[in-house]
C-alpha cells in the first residue's frame, strides 16, 4: 500500500522583527496530525516543525529530503499554518504574477517565496509521488476585518526578497489547496473552544465526513462551504483544477486512482443553502424564472440519493432545493444536469421511426426532438439516417461531422452524444451575459511574436495568421489588459476550435490586478498551427475562437473543456512553442491560421 509521507508545519511564536504572533498554527498542526494517524494509521511518516524549528531552510531541506523520499505511488503531503506575504512583482515576475504581486509564505525567520516553494514540490513530484500542499496563510490582503478572528497575514520586511526563481514551463505537478484568493486574507478564530485557522479547521472536518475515497476537488468545495457557513469572507482555493489530474485523487491516496472524467458539477450546503457550482456562465438561463424546469441529478449511487430542483440562477451558481430526499450538510454531492425547461438545441430525424424512437430515448435534456425546423430555435441539426448510417447535418445540408453508424441502441447513444457534444460547444463559443459593469473592462490583444505588432480583425472580423515563407507556423503573444483602476478580476481564456474541442490552456483562470496584464502561456510564444491531419499546403487553413470568460470571483472551470469529437481529427490546442460570481462578461476573438 502507498506511503504517505507527511511535512507538518505551525508557526505561532513569531519574532518581533518577523511577524506578529499567532494563535492556532499549533493546534492545526494537532489536528492535522491526528487526522493523518487515524485514517492512514502506520502508512503515515510525519515530520513536524513547530516555531522556532520552521526556518526557511529547515522547512526547504525537510521538502526536500523527507518528502522527496516519497517514491512512485507514494503521498507527498505538505501542511502549512503560519503567515504568508506579499509584495509588488517587477520584471520578469510580472509575466506570470498577474495580479501584481509577488507572495511568499513566512517562516519564522523569513519568506520562502511561493515560485520557489512550487519549484521545490515540482522536484519531489518528479519523482512518481502523488504531491499535495494545504497552506492556510494569507496569500495577501491587509488588516483584520472581523473582530472575533486574526488575519494570518505579515507586511513584508525591508529586504525580503519574495520574487524567488520562476519555474521550467509546464504544468504544475503538484496539488494547492490554499485558504484564501490571493487578493484575500485567511483568519484564525475559536472553533470548538480552541484556536484554529478556519481553513484548517473546516479542511478536517470535509475529510472527516467524506471519507477517505472524496478527492481534493470534493473536499476543497466541502470546506469552502463550511468556512461560508461559519461567517468567514475568505474563498479557499483549489490550483490546478485541470480536470483527471491531482484534483481528482484522494487527499490521502490508499489505492485511489485519478477518475477517467472529472464530473463536472457539486451540490453542497453553502451559507445561502443547498446550492450547484453551475450558473449562467456556464450556459443556463439567469435569474429566478430562468432556473424554472432545471434540474440536476446526483451521481453517487446509494439510498435515499435523487435529484434536486432550480430555485434560482445567478452568475457561478444556481440555488437549488432537493426533491424528495434530504443530503446530508456536511457532504458534497457530485451531480449533472438532467433537465431544462428550454432545451438550447433541437434536432429532426429522417429516418424510419425506429431510428426516430432511438435517438428520442438516447437524447439528453440539452436537446430536444422537433417534428420539422418550423418548430427549431436557435441550434438546430438535422439527422438524416441511410443504410444504418446517421449523418448530423447543419440547416444548410453540410456535415458538422463524419457519417455515424446507427444500427443498433449503443449507435444511437453514440449520436445523442455527439449532438450533446456540438450543442455544448455552441454554448461556449457563442455564451453572451446580460449587459454588465464589467464589460470592456478587460482588452484581449494578440501580438506577432516577433515585431510586437497588433494583429487587428480583417473586414470579415477575423484575426488571420498566415504560415512564413519558409512555412514555419506563426507565432504570436497573447495578452489580457485589465483596463479598471480599482477592480481585480478572475479571467479564463478558452481555445475553441474547428474540431469541436475547448480548453484553458492558454490561461486556464487567475485573477488580474488592476492596471496590470495576464499573459497566455506566463508569457512564452503561442504557436498558431494546423492539426496534423491537415497537411500545410496552400489553401490549408484551421479556425479558432478565443473566448475570454471575465468574472469577480473564480468561477468552475471544468465544463469549459472538451476533447475534440473526433479523435481522427488530430487534437489542436493552440499551444506553446517551449514546453508545456456576481458580474461576468465576455470577448471572443475569431482566429483563422491560414497556409497561403
Amino acid at each position: 500500500m502507498a506511503r504517505i509521507k507527511a511535512l507538518l508545519v505551525g508557526i505561532d511564536d513569531y519574532p518581533a522583527s518577523v511577524a506578529q504572533p499567532l494563535g492556532g498554527c499549533r493546534n492545526d498542526v494537532a489536528e492535522a496530525h491526528r487526522l493523518l494517524t487515524d485514517l492512514a494509521g502506520e502508512r503515515a511518516d510525519v515530520r513536524v516543525l513547530l516555531d522556532a524549528e520552521a526556518t526557511v531552510g529547515a522547512v526547504t531541506d525537510a521538502v526536500l529530503n523527507h518528502l522527496g523520499a516519497a517514491g512512485e505511488g507514494d503521498v507527498a503531503l505538505l501542511w502549512f499554518s503560519g503567515h504568508g506575504t506579499q509584495e509588488v512583482a517587477t520584471g520578469g515576475d510580472l509575466l506570470i504574477e498577474a495580479t501584481g504581486l509577488n507572495q511568499a509564505l513566512v517562516c519564522v525567520d523569513g519568506p520562502l517565496p511561493d515560485k520557489r516553494l512550487g519549484a521545490l514540490l515540482d522536484r519531489v513530484a518528479a519523482g512518481g509521488a502523488q504531491v499535495t500542499a494545504v497552506l492556510d496563510c494569507c496569500h495577501s490582503g491587509g488588516a483584520t476585518r472581523e473582530a472575533e478572528l486574526t488575519a494570518r497575514y505579515a507586511p513584508p520586511r525591508p529586504g525580503w526578497d519574495l520574487s524567488g526563481a520562476r519555474a521550467a514551463g509546464g504544468p504544475a505537478r503538484h496539488v494547492l489547496l490554499a485558504a484564501s484568493r490571493l487578493d484575500e486574507p485567511s483568519y484564525e478564530g475559536w472553533f470548538d473552544g480552541r484556536r484554529h485557522g478556519a481553513f484548517t479547521h473546516a479542511l478536517i472536518g470535509a475529510v472527516r465526513a467524506a471519507g477517505p475515497a472524496a478527492t481534493c476537488r470534493e473536499l476543497l468545495a466541502g470546506a469552502a462551504a463550511r468556512v461560508q457557513r461559519a461567517g468567514s469572507t475568505q474563498h479557499p482555493v483549489l490550483w490546478p483544477d485541470l480536470p483527471g489530474g491531482g484534483a481528482d485523487r484522494p487527499l490521502l491516496g490508499g489505492g485511489g486512482t485519478v477518475r477517467e472524467a472529472a464530473l463536472p458539477h457539486l451540490l453542497r450546503c453553502g451559507a445561502d443553502g443547498w446550492e450547484v457550482d453551475c450558473g449562467a456562465v456556464h450556459g443556463l438561463r439567469e435569474g429566478a424564472a430562468g432556473a424554472e424546469g432545471t434540474a440536476f441529478a446526483v451521481l453517487d449511487e446509494g439510498p435515499g440519493r435523487g435529484v434536486v430542483r432550480a430555485l434560482e440562477v445567478s452568475a457561478a451558481r444556481t440555488l437549488v432545493v432537493p426533491v424528495d430526499w434530504e443530503p446530508e450538510p456536511e457532504r458534497v454531492y457530485p451531480v449533472a444536469l438532467s433537465a431544462v425547461a428550454l432545451p438550447p438545441a433541437s434536432v429532426t430525424v429522417d429516418g424510419s421511426p425506429q431510428d426516430v424512437a432511438a435517438l428520442a430515448a438516447a437524447l439528453g435534456p440539452l436537446v430536444r426532438l422537433v417534428e420539422g425546423p418550423q418548430e427549431a430555435r436557435g441550434l438546430h441539426f438535422r439527422v438524416r439516417v441511410r443504410d444504418g448510417w446517421a449523418r448530423v447535418l447543419r440547416r444548410d445540408g453540410t456535415e458538422f461531422t463524419p457519417a455515424l453508424p446507427l444500427r443498433a441502441p449503443v449507435d444511437a447513444e453514440r449520436v445523442a452524444d455527439c449532438l450533446d457534444h456540438l450543442t455544448h460547444w455552441h454554448q461556449l463559443r457563442d455564451l453572451t451575459p446580460r449587459p454588465s459593469l464589467l464589460d470592456g473592462l478587460v482588452e484581449l490583444e494578440i501580438r506577432r511574436w516577433d515585431s510586437g505588432e497588433p494583429l487587428r480583425p480583417d473586414a470579415a472580423g477575423e484575426i488571420v495568421c498566415p504560415y512564413g515563407a519558409d512555412g514555419r507556423p506563426p507565432w504570436v503573444s497573447i495578452r489580457l489588459h485589465n483596463r479598471s483602476p480599482d477592480r481585480t478580476l478572475w479571467c479564463v481564456l478558452l481555445d475553441l476550435t474547428d474540431g469541436y474541442a475547448a480548453d484553458p490552456v492558454l490561461f486556464p483562470g487567475h485573477f488580474i490586478g488592476p492596471g496590470h496584464t495576464g499573459y497566455a502561456l506566463d508569457g512564452d510564444p503561442v504557436r498558431l498551427s494546423l492539426p496534423a491531419s491537415r497537411p500545410a499546403v496552400p489553401g490549408a487553413e484551421a479556425r479558432d475562437w478565443l473566448k475570454l470568460v471575465v468574472a469577480d470571483r473564480e468561477l468552475n472551470t471544468r465544463p469549459f473543456r472538451l476533447p475534440p469529437w473526433q479523435a481522427a481529427t488530430g487534437r489542436r490546442i493552440l499551444g506553446p512553442v517551449l514546453g508545456a460570481a456576481g458580474r461576468w462578461t465576455t470577448v471572443t476573438v475569431p482566429v483563422r491560421t491560414l497556409v497561403p
